[in-house]
Protein backbone atom coordinates (compact mmCIF):
# COMPACT_ATOMS: atom_id res chain seq x y z
CA UNK A 1 0.00 0.00 0.00
CA UNK A 2 3.11 2.36 0.35
CA UNK A 3 4.24 2.13 -3.20
CA UNK A 4 1.65 5.09 -4.35
CA UNK A 5 1.24 3.56 -8.00
CA UNK A 6 -1.44 5.65 -9.64
CA UNK A 7 -3.83 2.81 -10.13
CA UNK A 8 -3.39 2.57 -6.11
CA UNK A 9 -4.23 6.31 -5.62
CA UNK A 10 -6.95 5.88 -8.06
CA UNK A 11 -8.17 3.41 -6.26
CA UNK A 12 -8.07 4.68 -2.35
CA UNK A 13 -10.10 7.69 -4.38
CA UNK A 14 -12.83 5.27 -5.22
CA UNK A 15 -12.46 3.55 -1.39
CA UNK A 16 -12.74 7.18 -0.36
CA UNK A 17 -15.85 7.48 -2.33
CA UNK A 18 -17.76 4.62 -1.32
CA UNK A 19 -17.51 5.78 2.11
CA UNK A 20 -18.39 9.26 1.51
CA UNK A 21 -21.53 7.25 -0.40
CA UNK A 22 -22.23 4.46 2.83
CA UNK A 23 -21.67 1.63 0.19
CA UNK A 24 -20.89 -1.86 2.10
CA UNK A 25 -17.10 -2.14 2.10
CA UNK A 26 -14.82 -4.87 3.55
CA UNK A 27 -11.18 -4.64 3.33
CA UNK A 28 -8.93 -7.78 3.61
CA UNK A 29 -5.39 -7.29 4.62
CA UNK A 30 -4.10 -5.11 1.65
CA UNK A 31 -7.40 -4.03 1.83
CA UNK A 32 -7.82 -3.39 5.22
CA UNK A 33 -4.67 -0.94 5.07
CA UNK A 34 -6.06 1.01 1.85
CA UNK A 35 -9.33 1.22 3.73
CA UNK A 36 -7.30 3.00 6.40
CA UNK A 37 -5.63 5.47 3.99
CA UNK A 38 -8.30 6.52 2.36
CA UNK A 39 -10.54 7.40 5.43
CA UNK A 40 -7.10 9.57 6.60
CA UNK A 41 -5.41 6.68 8.70
CA UNK A 42 -1.56 5.87 7.80
CA UNK A 43 -0.08 2.10 6.46
CA UNK A 44 3.70 1.20 6.45
CA UNK A 45 5.75 -1.47 7.18
CA UNK A 46 5.10 -2.93 10.69
CA UNK A 47 7.70 -2.23 13.24
CA UNK A 48 8.08 -5.65 14.53
CA UNK A 49 8.11 -7.61 11.06
CA UNK A 50 5.88 -9.47 9.64
CA UNK A 51 2.97 -11.93 11.24
CA UNK A 52 2.78 -14.94 9.30
CA UNK A 53 0.39 -17.80 10.98
CA UNK A 54 -2.34 -18.60 12.47
CA UNK A 55 -2.62 -16.15 15.43
CA UNK A 56 -4.89 -15.34 18.04
CA UNK A 57 -7.35 -12.19 17.57
CA UNK A 58 -8.59 -10.59 20.51
CA UNK A 59 -12.32 -8.89 19.96
CA UNK A 60 -12.35 -5.97 22.05
CA UNK A 61 -15.33 -4.54 24.02
CA UNK A 62 -15.32 -1.35 21.56
CA UNK A 63 -17.05 -3.74 19.53
CA UNK A 64 -20.60 -3.30 21.61
CA UNK A 65 -23.34 -3.69 18.96
CA UNK A 66 -21.29 -3.92 16.22
CA UNK A 67 -23.43 -6.23 13.20
CA UNK A 68 -20.01 -8.06 11.73
CA UNK A 69 -18.04 -8.48 14.79
CA UNK A 70 -20.33 -8.69 17.93
CA UNK A 71 -20.78 -12.43 16.87
CA UNK A 72 -17.62 -13.20 17.60
CA UNK A 73 -15.99 -14.58 20.78
CA UNK A 74 -13.82 -12.51 22.62
CA UNK A 75 -10.71 -14.47 21.53
CA UNK A 76 -10.27 -16.40 18.46
CA UNK A 77 -7.99 -17.95 15.89
CA UNK A 78 -6.73 -16.22 12.43
CA UNK A 79 -4.60 -16.68 9.67
CA UNK A 80 -2.30 -13.73 9.03
CA UNK A 81 0.45 -12.84 6.28
CA UNK A 82 1.56 -9.65 6.02
CA UNK A 83 4.63 -7.28 6.25
CA UNK A 84 2.45 -3.52 6.35
CA UNK A 85 -0.25 -2.88 9.03
CA UNK A 86 -2.61 0.06 9.67
CA UNK A 87 -0.16 2.23 11.53
CA UNK A 88 -2.31 4.91 12.80
CA UNK A 89 -6.51 4.30 12.42
CA UNK A 90 -8.29 7.11 10.72
CA UNK A 91 -10.07 9.87 13.22
CA UNK A 92 -13.51 8.52 13.08
CA UNK A 93 -12.70 4.52 12.92
CA UNK A 94 -13.59 2.54 15.83
CA UNK A 95 -11.20 0.06 16.44
CA UNK A 96 -12.83 -4.01 17.08
CA UNK A 97 -9.85 -6.42 17.55
CA UNK A 98 -5.99 -6.51 18.60
CA UNK A 99 -3.32 -9.27 18.93
CA UNK A 100 0.02 -8.88 20.56
CA UNK A 101 1.17 -8.14 17.56
CA UNK A 102 -1.03 -5.87 15.78
CA UNK A 103 -3.47 -3.23 17.77
CA UNK A 104 -5.49 -2.54 14.70
CA UNK A 105 -6.22 -6.15 13.28
CA UNK A 106 -10.10 -4.81 12.35
CA UNK A 107 -11.80 -1.36 12.47
CA UNK A 108 -15.00 0.13 10.94
CA UNK A 109 -15.07 3.27 9.67
CA UNK A 110 -18.80 4.41 9.59
CA UNK A 111 -21.68 2.90 9.49
CA UNK A 112 -20.62 0.06 6.69
CA UNK A 113 -16.39 -0.09 6.23
CA UNK A 114 -14.93 -2.70 7.41
CA UNK A 115 -11.22 -3.08 7.42
CA UNK A 116 -9.53 -6.25 8.79
CA UNK A 117 -5.76 -7.83 8.75
CA UNK A 118 -6.34 -11.27 8.79
CA UNK A 119 -7.24 -13.39 6.75
CA UNK A 120 -10.76 -14.92 7.36
CA UNK A 121 -11.11 -16.26 3.25
CA UNK A 122 -7.87 -18.51 4.01
CA UNK A 123 -8.21 -22.63 5.31
CA UNK A 124 -5.31 -24.51 6.75
CA UNK A 125 -4.53 -25.69 2.86
CA UNK A 126 -3.53 -21.73 1.80
CA UNK A 127 -2.07 -20.96 5.26
CA UNK A 128 0.16 -23.76 4.83
CA UNK A 129 1.00 -23.05 1.17
CA UNK A 130 1.52 -19.22 1.87
CA UNK A 131 3.69 -20.18 4.94
CA UNK A 132 5.57 -22.56 2.84
CA UNK A 133 5.94 -19.95 -0.18
CA UNK A 134 7.69 -17.87 1.85
CA UNK A 135 10.07 -20.63 3.87
CA UNK A 136 13.42 -19.78 2.95
CA UNK A 137 12.71 -15.45 3.78
CA UNK A 138 11.05 -16.21 6.92
CA UNK A 139 13.71 -18.66 7.89
CA UNK A 140 16.44 -16.20 6.89
CA UNK A 141 14.85 -13.87 9.60
CA UNK A 142 14.68 -16.46 12.49
CA UNK A 143 11.13 -17.45 11.99
CA UNK A 144 10.63 -21.02 12.59
CA UNK A 145 8.63 -22.26 9.39
CA UNK A 146 7.93 -26.01 11.45
CA UNK A 147 6.43 -23.82 14.51
CA UNK A 148 4.44 -22.04 12.34
CA UNK A 149 2.94 -24.75 9.92
CA UNK A 150 2.69 -27.21 13.33
CA UNK A 151 0.08 -24.52 14.60
CA UNK A 152 -2.30 -23.91 11.27
CA UNK A 153 -5.54 -24.77 12.64
CA UNK A 154 -9.21 -24.47 11.40
CA UNK A 155 -10.50 -20.92 12.23
CA UNK A 156 -14.13 -20.75 11.57
CA UNK A 157 -15.09 -17.58 13.83
CA UNK A 158 -12.61 -15.81 11.27
CA UNK A 159 -14.25 -17.33 8.61
CA UNK A 160 -17.76 -16.86 10.09
CA UNK A 161 -17.19 -13.19 10.28
CA UNK A 162 -18.13 -13.20 6.22
CA UNK A 163 -21.63 -14.60 6.71
CA UNK A 164 -21.70 -11.95 9.60
CA UNK A 165 -20.84 -9.27 6.91
CA UNK A 166 -22.59 -10.79 4.00
CA UNK A 167 -26.09 -11.02 6.44
CA UNK A 168 -25.28 -7.51 6.94
CA UNK A 169 -25.65 -6.13 3.66
CA UNK A 170 -28.31 -8.30 2.61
Amino acid sequence: VTERTSWQIRLETWVAGLIERSIPLLGICYGHQLLARAAGGTAGFHPSGPEVGTKQINRLETCGLDPVFTSLPLSFPAHTTHAQTVLTLPPQAVCLAENYHDPHHAFRVGTCAWGIQFHPEFNESIMKAYIIKQSLKLESAGINVSGLLENVVSTPDASGMLRSFADYIE
